[in-house]
């Protein structure tokens, strides 16, 4: 799996940007947000998702891990694939679309071509306990500068299957043996356990 690439923008089109990295060109098919973003001959590193079809290898690149995210988590909504799950980070930014799930908010994500009232009220429904939701909403200002290893040992949790929220508190309960140089396996290893006692 590719990570991220990091490396000189040689092309930018429409619908994608090439990437040199190490003397190969990567294309990686981004949103018009993130190709705003690039200019040709300026060094970039953008996160990406790898999408592996029969057929074919595709990278997508993100602006930030946030919109990655976002992008992998909704695809695991039945009938969302990386071109739709793109759309809808082209229509939306990612805490748009938490917004929009986690507020029942089918007119919202049906302003995405594709994604039909059934559609909409389907992904509301399978990820509803899962994406999470966006800091404004739950009554901050400003985000606090997140540590690193929440957000891994968030994700690490999530994709074992478990909801954003159980994994929230989880990470407030391990939180107090973090320490100054976090170890994120043995934090995620108790999180876990946290969880199996719950």
């Amino acid at each position: 799996m590719i990570a991220f690439v990091r490396g000189e923008v040689a092309a930018v089109t429409l619908t994608s940007a090439v990437v040199e990295v190490g003397g190969v060109g990567l294309e990686l098919m981004c949103t018009p947000n993130t190709l705003a973003r690039l200019r040709t001959g300026q060094q970039a590193a953008l996160p990406t998702s790898m999408v592996v079809r029969e057929d074919s290898l595709t990278l997508f690149g993100f602006a930030d891990e946030d919109e990655k995210q976002v992008f992998e988590l909704v695809q695991t909504a039945s009938g969302v694939g990386p071109k739709l799950a793109q759309a809808m980070l082209a229509v939306l930014t990612p805490d748009a679309v938490r917004r929009a799930v986690a507020g029942d908010d089918v007119r919202t994500l049906t302003t995405v071509p594709g994604i039909g009232q059934k559609g909409a009220q389907r992904i509301i429904l399978e990820l509803k306990d899962r994406i999470g939701v966006p800091f404004a909403a739950s009554g901050g200002g400003m985000p606090m500068p997140a540590e690193p290893w929440r957000e891994q040992v968030q994700q690490g949790l999530v994709g074992l299957g478990w909801s954003a929220k159980d994994a929230d508190k989880a990470i407030e309960a391990v939180a107090p043996d973090a320490g100054a140089e976090p170890d994120v396996a043995a934090l995620l290893r108790a999180a876990l356990r946290t969880l199996s006692r719950a």
